[in-house]
């Protein structure tokens, strides 16, 4: 029995076997693998993969370029213009209110015509001498404390120097760009100019009180040369003549 039906598993086995063969195509299609092929494909895939790698890396390139030229661009944050504008504004003033004899070429040649002549007449009157004399003395007083506003404006200015040179030197620390670094040194050299400004106004101040001191003193040599002349013209003299002294 066991035989029996073994015998007939395996023919109904064979005969499904039969069926499913003659279902198949007569032209079945085979996958057939290439390696020659397929290592072509690969090698073109990775030489693409590396040409857009080297686009990207070139595009990445050329943005950092455009940031670095932007950074060269970018102008400092920090101006002392105003400032140094302003400070230069505050000297010119001091200059400009120069007392009695103006920083004025007319104004100067008209005062020592008037008052500094290069030589007196005899005819001069003490009146004249002595207002001569009090006006010149009064414009080197004049002159002495003109010069002294104006170091008193410059060392004022001293505590606004330091505060841009402070800020300028921050900023140049900080700089980003070129350009940044650029104007902040500008800055910091037209700091350097202001200070010889202020410097020149300080010398010019001082020499003007000392010319004008100086003036006086000359012409005080004038001035006795000319009262010493009125002094010995006393005219003809003793003249002898008659006098009645009892009636």
């Amino acid at each position: 029995m066991i035989a029996r039906g073994l015998r007939a598993l395996l023919l109904a086995g064979a005969a499904a076997l039969c069926i499913d063969t003659a279902t198949v195509p007569a032209q079945a299609q085979w996958i057939v693998f290439d390696p020659t092929n397929f290592g072509q494909n690969v090698l073109t895939a990775a030489r693409e993969l590396q040409q857009v790698n080297n686009e990207i890396q070139m595009l990445e390139n050329q943005a950092t370029s455009l940031i670095n030229q932007a950074r060269n661009l970018a102008s400092l944050p920090y101006s002392s213009l105003a400032q140094l504008e302003q400070s230069i504004t505050q000297t010119q003033q001091l200059l400009a209110q120069a007392q009695r004899i103006a920083y004025s070429v007319s104004t100067i040649d008209q005062a020592f015509t008037q008052q500094y002549p290069l030589a007196y007449s005899g005819g001069t009157s003490s009146q004249q001498l002595l207002a001569d004399a009090q006006s010149r003395w009064e414009n080197a007083r004049a002159g002495f404390q003109d010069t002294m506003r104006v170091q008193a404006g410059v060392v004022q200015n001293l505590d606004s120097t330091r505060t841009q040179i402070d800020a300028l030197v921050t900023t140049s620390q900080g700089a980003t760009g070129a350009l940044q670094a650029a104007q902040s040194g500008n800055q910091l050299v037209a700091i350097q100019t202001k200070q010889l400004a202020d410097l020149t106004a300080v010398m010019a101040s001082i020499a003007r009180a000392q010319s004008l001191d100086a003036a006086r003193t000359l012409e005080t040599q004038a001035q006795a040369q000319a009262q010493m002349q009125n002094f010995l013209n006393y005219g003809a003299g003793y003249q002898p003549g008659n006098a009645q002294m009892f009636h």
